[in-house]
């Protein structure tokens, strides 16, 4: 049997532009992807905690240490710059792998920094 799980989490990062006419996604910081184990075109869910809404995308490679985030595309109406989200990517593996499995996690720091 397999199962999804949770593989990388960015918690409570802040939205830090949004563009609509961006071609859609989300450009996360080279650095927080390191962090969180997380590679460019991933598909990510991003959870908004200001507004609730929910939205699966895939990421684009930020400049590193430039702490963005930031929403592109339709994406941009589900957020607006200085939101609270919570980023996740989830990966599928056998049950008896995923008991032992243990996920990125990241708390970034303000301007999205890794502590």
């Amino acid at each position: 049997m397999e199962i999804e799980i949770l593989k990388s989490k960015i918690h409570r990062a802040k939205i830090t532009e949004a563009n609509l006419n961006y071609v859609g996604s989300l450009t996360l910081d080279e650095g927080l992807m390191e962090a969180a184990n997380l590679i460019e075109n991933e598909k990510v869910q991003v959870v908004n905690v200001n507004n609730g809404t929910r939205i699966e995308t895939y990421i684009i490679k930020g400049k590193r240490g430039s702490g963005v985030c930031c929403l592109n595309g339709p994406a941009a109406r589900q957020g607006a710059v200085g939101d609270i989200v919570i980023i996740i990517a989830y990966a599928t593996m056998d049950f008896e792998s995923a008991k032992k499995f243990k996920p990125w996690v990241v708390f970034p720091v303000e301007g999205n920094k890794i502590a």
